[in-house]
Formats: C-alpha cells, structure tokens, sequence
C-alpha cells in the first residue's frame, strides 16, 4: 500500500509590517513575500510549527 501524505496549501494574508525578525525570517523559510502569494507543502511537525508561530498572517488549506 502507498502512502499519500498530505499536502496543504498556504496563503499569505496579511502583510509582514510590522513582524518580529523571526516570523519574518519563517515567513521567508515558507516562500512567502507578498499578500496572496500561496504555496504548497507536505503537511510535518516542523511545518505546523511554522504555520502556528504565523497564524495570523497566513491561511491553510488541506489538500487531497
């Protein structure tokens, strides 16, 4: 049987003005740069870590 991990697909909302360097320095880790900008990442522990510390400048989505 294959696994299939899950994606998920993040969008940053809201601006970095006014951020701490270290969500700045996560934010940059997620590729993000601009508002509406999104990517997709496999879902891990260190990610959700991310997403947590920076919850209030992104959007998650689950991907199938």
């Amino acid at each position: 049987m294959s696994e299939t991990k899950k994606q998920l697909k993040v969008t940053q909302i809201r601006s970095m003005i006014r951020c701490t360097k270290k969500q700045k320095a996560t934010m940059k880790s997620l590729k993000l740069s601009h508002p509406n900008k999104s990517v997709v990442r496999t879902d891990n522990p260190a990610l959700r870590g991310q997403l947590k510390s920076v919850a209030h400048l992104v959007k998650v989505e689950e991907l199938n």
